[in-house]
């Protein structure tokens, strides 16, 4: 597994990366916490991030959440801290696990283990709702389309839901696109 470690204690980063390494992973990067975090995940490409701080910043969060968007992948946060809202902050930077009073060598695959699962769980889940999102939409403008076949041309809604699933099959759409396209085109009438 590729690894980008990410820790301001040259210590702590060294005992991280000779767990790592131990244990068959490769470090890709190793980065202090105010270093272009997102430049960095671009750069390496690693599988998983791992971070150690005493507490994460303001802005480690913020670099967190922009990875988390744009370039996804489980993200393990080490603290000291234990404040309930900095975790919550935390977990919605993205943050697949965050574990309390440090990093121990023993617990560290399972902790990895636990973050990679969760976080294609979530990805998985996240999927899902956009999956249901785009077929909700679908529905909609579907129904709308329909709406304006029965008006305009004055079909039952049988023949008006044939005559839009022949329009998506004769030009090769998604029922929904054909919808949509009908839908622009009856708004410029």
């Amino acid at each position: 597994m590729r690894v980008m470690l990410v820790d301001d204690d040259h210590d702590r980063l060294k005992l991280l990366r000779e767990a790592l390494v131990g244990s068959g992973n490769e470090v890709v990067a190793e980065l202090a916490t105010s270093s272009d975090l997102l430049t960095a995940v671009n750069r390496h490409q690693p599988d998983v991030v791992l971070i150690d701080v005493d507490a994460p910043s303001r802005d480690t969060l913020e670099s967190l959440g922009q990875i988390a968007r744009d370039r996804p992948r489980p993200i393990v946060l080490f603290a000291a801290n234990s404040d309930a809202e900095t975790i919550r902050r935390a977990m919605r930077a993205g943050v697949s696990a965050y574990v309390v009073d440090g990093m121990s060598a023993s617990r560290l695959k399972s902790v990895i283990d636990v973050a990679i699962a969760r976080f294609h769980e979530h990805q998985a889940l996240k999927r899902e709702l956009e999956d249901t999102k785009t077929r909700l939409a679908d529905r909609r403008d579907i129904d709308r389309a329909k709406g304006v076949l029965m008006q305009r041309r004055g079909l039952s809604e049988n023949d008006a839901y044939e005559l839009l699933r022949r329009m998506a099959m004769d030009r090769n759409l998604k029922l929904g696109d054909a919808a949509r396209a009908l839908l622009a085109a009856a708004d410029l009438i």
